[in-house]
């Protein structure tokens, strides 16, 4: 059975026919549309950035460093000023008139006079405690004489009790050989029998008595001596103080600020002038509280004096903090450059300590702004916020004890823009 063939579909040729209006709209909105896909492609990309990471930051306004390891020195370098490490202040010991005897800048030799003061007052004084030292010495004196006769009465009394018992016992021998002989009575034996024992009891009193003389005589004596002492010991001030009336050079070196004028008044513990040793120079440098606590005296330093350093340790630190700093100083070692001069400045560094191969990173803002727990890495054009341990620091410096790796990025500088964010973007990178 023949089927009939079917009649071919034209579609194939049919053309979609646009009306002139329908076309000419068409055309116009075209432009819009491909603004429009632009835009949203944008805030595609915006919205990706987003999900990605976070904000977008230049990078012109951060200071990117990379992690290394090597050597961390930690030291402090600071300038200072040179000071004398001698340099007393003479002051006035009593008020009186001052006599000027050299002016500032002079050089002057152990010893050398340098001011007088007048002061009747402390001379009058003198004169008067060496009058009562003298009386009271002559009273000590005539109490030591009288001491010795006092003893030498005691003596004499003693040696006569002395012979008083032995004559008694010469009768009463004599008295018994006449008993034993019949010659004498007993009565008259017996009373020569008494006799010596009154010289006994006398001899005894008399040794107690030269005794008790003695002691009473040197116990006197010895007060008034006493008086004596202490009196020369007040003669021995007042002296002290006539003598430090005439201010001298305590040391070779240089007068420094004359703060007396010539001829005028001074009250006493006033300031008269200062010396300055040249021999021994210093220098004083300020350094940052965080530091301080690890300085100690003896620390080895060094001092730069043009092109050439000479070794140096810390001599002294201040205990108070004034505006963040403590106060320390630094003394040449071994030998100082020829010609210093007081208040010249140089170039102190303070070695505290060294950590042999540690992973470094360049110390940044970051440590103090993060609480030196965190840090920005950089991984591409962005920014991750990462927990890290920091160790000890340096001027330029900071170990890393962990959670950073040599070779990998931190944001040391700019990170208070972040304001904490987990993940943020980096662009011009």
């Amino acid at each position: 059975m023949n089927r009939p063939t079917p009649i071919r579909d034209t579609a194939a040729q049919d053309a979609v026919r646009v009306a002139p209006g329908r076309a000419r709209r068409l055309r116009r909105w075209l432009p819009a549309a491909a603004v429009a896909l632009a835009v949203l492609a944008g805030l595609g990309w915006v919205v990706a950035g987003w999900a990605g990471g976070a904000r977008s930051y230049d990078a012109a306004r951060l200071r990117i460093a990379e992690v290394g390891r090597g050597d961390l020195v930690r030291d402090i370098s600071a300038e200072g000023r040179v000071i004398a490490a001698n340099n007393p202040t003479l002051y006035a010991i009593a008020s009186g008139a001052v006599t000027l005897k050299v002016v500032a800048g002079d050089i002057v030799k152990q010893g050398q006079v340098l001011a007088e003061i007048d002061s009747p007052e402390l001379r009058s004084k003198l004169v008067q405690e060496e009058s009562t030292l003298a009386s009271l010495q002559a009273e000590a004196d005539r109490a030591a004489l009288d001491a010795r006769i006092a003893r030498a009465e005691a003596r004499k009394l003693l040696d006569q009790a002395e012979i008083d018992r032995t004559a008694a016992e010469r009768d009463l021998q004599r008295y018994q050989r006449a008993f034993d002989a019949g010659v004498v009575a007993q009565v008259d034996l017996a009373k020569a029998e008494d006799t010596l024992k009154k010289t006994d009891i006398g001899l005894a009193s008399a040794r107690e008595d030269a005794t008790l003389q003695g002691q009473g005589a040197a116990l006197d004596a010895r007060n008034k001596q006493l008086l004596a002492d202490r009196q020369r010991a007040v003669v021995a001030e007042a002296r002290r103080q006539v003598e430090a009336l005439t201010l001298r050079a305590p040391f070779d070196g240089q007068v420094g600020q004359v703060q007396a004028v010539q001829h005028s008044n001074v009250a006493a513990n006033a300031p008269v002038l200062g010396v300055v040793d040249l021999s021994v120079f210093e220098v004083e440098i300020k350094v940052p509280e965080s530091f301080a606590r690890d300085l100690g005296i003896g620390m080895p330093a060094e001092i730069r004096s043009g092109a050439e350093v000479f070794p140096a340790e810390v001599s002294a630190v201040s205990p108070e903090v004034v505006s963040g700093e403590v106060a320390a100083r630094v003394r040449f070692s071994e030998r100082q450059p020829p010609g210093l001069r007081q208040n010249q400045r140089l170039t102190a560094r303070i070695v505290l300590d060294t950590r042999r191969d540690v992973v470094q990173v360049e110390r940044g803002p970051f440590l103090d702004q993060l609480g030196g727990r965190f840090a920005y890495v950089v991984q591409g054009n962005t920014a991750v916020r990462r927990p890290i341990e920091a160790g000890a620091s340096s001027l330029s410096a900071v170990e890393i004890v962990s959670g950073l790796q040599p070779g990998e990025r931190v944001v040391v500088s700019g990170s208070d823009l972040f304001d904490n964010a987990e993940r943020v973007r980096i662009s011009g990178d």
